[in-house]
């Protein structure tokens, strides 16, 4: 039995160094220059935030440091932006920002879609089971598209949001209704499920999905906090995530989320399992299932800007850019 047990072992073994569930593409054909990435508060924060936090807010108050992000951006086809302005507070208003600053933020960026990232915690900052909490976040929202004409939209992430959750479908069609037809409403989304990650609570079923999809013009795909432990499963997972969400998309315009953040202490992601390495090795694999690049398919959706550090621009560039002819 301690025989027939450690051949099987063996057997296990071999067979997961021969499995290649990921793909090496190189050539820049899935990179479509219209990505997008995750910028952290203090691009758009306002003072009180910086105090709260004891952070300098001087490289976010300077329009050079401005133009050096704007422009690393472009090199690597980030065409949608979105800045962090969470939480709401808890009466339905989106988070304080800087006017002043915000606008020259929209100077430097001035050919890149920025697209504020709003909302909070179920419970703590979101009420959305809340007509009235509906309606003043939406308002709020509508605000800030008045000081600030230029931005491209609003992207809504609020979390957890369970699969069915017909609150979260309300707040969409009423805040669609409301926005201008020409301002992008964006959906930070869950994945769909898996078996190696069974917690129906971050995760969408495909009727969910598409229910979503119907009233978004933009999803982005949070495809990440898995909590797998194998990078080959991890690339796999991404293969059929990325099949997944172009279909189940439809229409509607798909950024597939990629991690790059190193939380290692924390259940649901291992860094070294949840990376830029294995994500795209997954991406990859997956759209090279379909004849050709579906038509709803428009790139990345990088999370997050503060955490990437040089090599890892590099590896984007390298593994999927396709860079800019001069």
């Amino acid at each position: 039995m301690a025989a027939f047990i450690l051949l099987t072992m063996i057997m296990l073994v071999f067979a997961y160094a021969a499995w290649h569930p990921g793909r090496l593409v190189r050539d820049g054909r899935h990179d479509l220059r219209t990505n997008a990435i995750w910028l952290q508060h203090g691009w758009m924060g306002d003072d009180d935030w910086f105090q709260r936090n004891k952070r300098d807010k001087s490289r976010f108050r300077d329009a050079r440091q401005m133009a050096r992000l704007a422009s690393k951006l472009r090199f690597h086809g980030i065409k949608y932006v979105f800045p962090h302005v969470c939480p709401c507070q808890p009466d339905g208003k989106i988070a304080r920002h800087d006017e002043p600053n915000t606008e020259i933020f929209l100077d430097q960026l001035s050919d890149l879609k920025v697209i504020p990232w709003v909302g909070g915690i179920v419970g703590t900052h979101c009420f959305i089971d809340s007509r009235e909490w509906r309606s003043r976040f939406i308002a709020s929202i509508l605000d800030l598209f008045a000081r600030h004409p230029r931005l491209a939209g609003v992207q809504v992430n609020i979390e957890p949001m369970i699969s069915g959750d017909t609150d979260f479908l309300d707040l969409l069609q009423e805040l669609r209704q409301a926005m201008p037809r020409d301002k992008i409403l964006s959906i930070a989304a869950y994945p769909p499920p898996t078996k190696w990650h069974p917690f129906p609570r971050v995760h969408w079923g495909r009727k969910y999905y598409q229910q979503v999809a119907q009233h978004a013009d933009q999803i982005a795909v949070m495809m990440y906090d898995s909590a797998i432990r194998l990078q080959k499963v991890y690339q796999k997972v991404m293969s059929a995530w990325t099949r997944d969400v172009l279909t189940w998309g439809q229409g509607t315009e798909i950024l597939l989320g990629v991690p790059v953040y190193d939380d290692a202490t924390v259940l649901y992601h291992s860094p070294k399992v949840e990376n830029i390495q294995n994500a795209l090795f997954g991406i990859h694999a997956g759209l090279l299932r379909f004849e050709s690049l579906p038509e709803n398919y428009r790139g990345l959706a990088v999370y997050s800007e503060w955490e990437m550090d040089d090599e890892e621009w590099c590896y984007l560039n390298r593994e999927f850019g396709k860079e800019e002819l001069e």
